[in-house]
């Protein structure tokens, strides 16, 4: 800093000081003038000088006045409360119900087709409705392969239901779909921890929709097609466990694409133990835990326990180990 600007800062200070000290003192003196009153007279009785109640009123009309009051808080305190107390656990389940319901609208919103209208002031659509249906019935996509001599070619691809997606998984299992992605497969990731353009809350808000728009496991299990255990592989477990079933080019059935092969004897192996085959179809795997043999959970293996019956459950089982 160079000494003219600090001199600057200095008698400007000064001047500031100055003129404070002077515009105090011309303060008092105007105030005592226009009093018209000397230092220490005192026209006016002070407060803690002037007559109070006297005991008659202080007793009586005052003392009542007071009583009432109390009378009327102590009414409040004895009713509201547990009033209040009834009606808290009814606000607090409206109050969920409530932000259920804001989350789903929002979610509604990001889940159509890029080319639906957009409503004033929203951020608009990440077009789910375009692969998965505009009510999540299921729909197609385009997807670019690669085939193993180099060349590229567009198949359409069947985008699976998202109306019974939560009677799959849990809803922590669908997030992480949302956020990351399906590789290999047109679901591209969305949350911005897996490169996608989606926040934590709008995934978030997409997962209440979906649960919004959930088929009942009764309506599910009537669209069940069929109960041979082939043809049921066929509708819920190919698209996994089948190459080239998302395209229609279906290779051989149960020999592995996104889900393990469950060919020549490789289900009998992973589990001898037909409860536990039975148990994983019905309620699926868990990221990290154990099960079969030596098998350990991705998270990745949807239960159907509530899309399907135990006869349906059990058809699939057996059509499984027999490949």
């Amino acid at each position: 800093m160079s000494p003219v600007f600090a001199s600057t800062q200095q008698n400007l200070a000064i001047a500031f000081v100055v003129a404070l000290v002077l515009g105090w003192g011309l303060f008092l003196l105007i105030s005592v003038k226009k009093s018209g009153e000397a230092v220490g007279d005192e026209s006016v009785t002070a407060p803690n000088r002037r007559p109070y109640f006297d005991d008659e009123s202080l007793e009586g009309p005052r003392l009542e006045r007071a009583q009432k009051a109390a009378l009327a808080c102590l009414i409040v305190v004895v009713f509201g409360l547990p009033m209040y107390w009834l009606n808290e656990p009814g606000r607090q389940e409206n109050a969920i119900t409530g932000f259920g319901k804001r989350a789903a609208s929002r979610g509604y919103v990001l889940f159509q087709p890029a080319d639906s209208a957009v409503p004033e002031g929203n951020i608009g659509h990440f077009g789910c409705g375009g692969c998965h249906g505009v009510d999540g019935e299921g729909g197609i996509a385009n997807y670019t392969l690669t085939d193993a001599d180099g060349k590229a070619r567009t198949v359409k691809w069947k985008a699976p239901a998202l109306n019974t997606v939560l009677l799959r998984y849990d809803e922590a299992e669908v997030n992480t779909v949302i956020t990351y992605g399906r590789p290999n497969t047109p679901m591209p990731p969305w949350g911005v921890a897996g490169g996608g353009p989606m926040n934590e809350q709008q995934v978030t808000d997409l997962v209440a929709y979906l649960k919004s728009i959930q088929l009942k496991p009764a309506e599910a299990r009537q669209a069940a097609v069929g109960a041979d255990g082939a043809s049921l592989f066929d509708q819920f477990c190919s698209r996994c466990h089948t190459k080239g079933w998302s395209y229609d080019e279906s290779e051989v059935a149960g020999g592995g694409a996104f889900g393990p092969n469950l060919t020549n004897g490789a289900t009998l192996r992973q589990f001898p133990n037909v409860a536990k085959h039975l148990e994983l179809v019905s309620l699926g795997d868990d990221f990290q835990k154990p099960y079969g043999e030596r098998g350990v959970g991705t998270g990745r293996m949807p239960g159907f326990g509530q899309m399907l019956s135990e006869a349906q459950i059990r058809a699939i089982v057996e059509y499984e180990r027999s490949l």
